[in-house]
């Protein structure tokens, strides 16, 4: 028979894992209470980084229907639990991992799919959302502009090849 509070972490980290993004799985030995302080605060305000008990959220990852990463849940786990835009939370993984090499990425899930360590440092070096949407933004107007300049480019040239043909026919008229 399960524990009532082994039920209720259950409970709590199966809701967390169903209303994030993203979650990424990492090793902390040898990081210091201070550390760990400075590396949620690294992870911005859409990330959430708690020590977790392997077996526990293993159960929760489950019950939320993540089984891809069983196999990751060894030694002292924790877990960044990502509300917003996880390229902002993954470059701040990487960066304190970077600077404190104690942090092991380990691996992590964004929207079901399995993400390695490796993809995981990718996904840090894409821009942020909002740089995308801006450069997205950005190219869709100069196409706009584009097609505008080609649309009043039409019947100016119309106009100068009318008025060519006019004065063609009337020098071939005068010449006759």
């Amino acid at each position: 028979m399960a524990r009532p509070d082994k039920s209720a972490a259950v409970a709590e980290l199966t809701d967390k894992f169903r209303s994030s993004n993203a979650a990424v799985l990492t090793e902390y030995r040898g990081l210091t209470v201070a550390q760990l302080k400075q590396l949620r605060r690294s992870l911005g305000e859409n990330a959430q980084y708690a020590v977790v008990k392997n077996t526990l959220t293993k159960i929760a990852a489950n019950e939320a229907g993540i089984t891809t990463l069983d196999d990751q849940f060894a030694g002292p786990t924790a877990v960044a639990f990502i509300t917003g835009d996880p390229v902002e939370s993954a470059k701040g993984l990487r960066d304190f991992a970077k600077e404190n090499p104690n942090l092991i990425i380990k691996g992590g899930v964004l929207d079901g799919k399995a993400l390695s360590a490796d993809e995981i440092k990718k996904l840090a070096d894409l821009e942020s959302r909002e740089v995308l949407l801006a450069k997205l933004a950005g190219a869709m107007k100069g196409k706009q502009s584009q097609a505008a300049a080609l649309f009043q480019a039409l019947p100016s040239k119309l106009v100068r090849t009318v008025d060519a043909l006019r004065a063609k026919q009337a020098e071939q008229g005068g010449a006759e």
